[in-house]
């Protein structure tokens, strides 16, 4: 099964190649074309998936703790978590990853267990990132917030996602 998670995994729009994987080919020997439509990235979805199921947890108690609870607010505001949290994936990833169904996919998913939003609600935050001025701050702040996490082990309150989303959002 692990063999099988780093060589390929499918997704809604194809294969999708990682790190350490010698997809197409096996022994050296090509055992198949790759799709016209796979999305080749230098991602190894394992440990992108971990952390960002920690960073998200880390946020989500934090947001617990001033007394904001992401899974029971309105819609808008779980968008604006997922938008923050899509960020954060960005900034976690390889740059040749960022922007791709996959990752897309990835979040929505994470997104989809942290907040209680649907995936595809999720997929939707994410497809209209640029139309909104709210959800582009909260990806702003996830990108910062995770950055400075990978260096530092903690998110400056600055970039956290109770400050993106208080700041953005009448809660």
């Amino acid at each position: 099964m692990y063999s099988l998670s780093r060589r390929e995994v499918a997704e809604p729009h194809g294969p999708v190649a990682f790190i350490n994987s010698d997809w197409p080919y096996t022994s050296g020997k090509r055992t198949r074309a790759p799709a016209k439509d796979t999305v080749s990235m230098a991602l190894d979805r394992a440990d992108l998936c971990s952390k960002l199921h920690i960073l998200a947890g880390l946020q989500e108690r934090d947001c617990h703790l001033k007394g904001l609870s992401i899974a029971e607010a309105p819609p808008a505001v779980r968008a604006y978590a997922t938008a923050w949290l899509y960020g954060a994936s960005c900034s976690l990833c390889p740059k040749a990853a960022r922007h791709s169904d996959g990752l897309a996919v990835i979040v929505a998913g994470i997104a989809s267990r942290k907040t209680g939003m649907r995936q595809t609600e999720a997929i939707q935050a994410i497809a209209t990132l640029t139309s909104n001025n709210i959800l582009l701050a909260c990806y702003r702040a996830g990108l910062e917030g995770a950055e400075f996490w990978e260096d530092n082990h903690h998110v400056p309150s600055s970039a956290s996602l109770y400050e993106a989303v208080t700041s953005n959002a009448f809660i």
